[in-house]
């Protein structure tokens, strides 16, 4: 058996900031609430609203856990690029 040694080499980069933020949203309900007959029926909840207090993962519009919502992440990358530098 041979063994191989792997190395891995870092570019600098040329890009002087990146920022990037993300929004995350909850959408519709997707807990299906006939699988124990072996169904399938959604309640119709169109978006995660958190419930008070200390049980905010619960919806307060269809009782059930943020897990079962559709998770929508809007992300924005911004990287400004810089000029080359002599030196390197």
């Amino acid at each position: 058996m041979k063994k191989r040694q792997v190395v891995i080499k870092q570019r600098k980069s040329s890009y002087t900031m990146t920022s990037s933020s993300s929004n995350v949203r909850y959408v519709e309900c997707q807990k299906n609430h006939a699988a124990n007959i072996g169904g399938y029926a959604v309640d119709g909840c169109r978006e995660f609203m958190a419930s008070g207090g200390d049980d905010a993962l619960t919806c307060a519009a269809c009782g059930c856990h943020r897990n079962f919502h559709r998770r929508e992440v809007d992300t924005e990358v911004v990287c400004e690029n810089s000029p080359p530098n002599a030196n390197n």
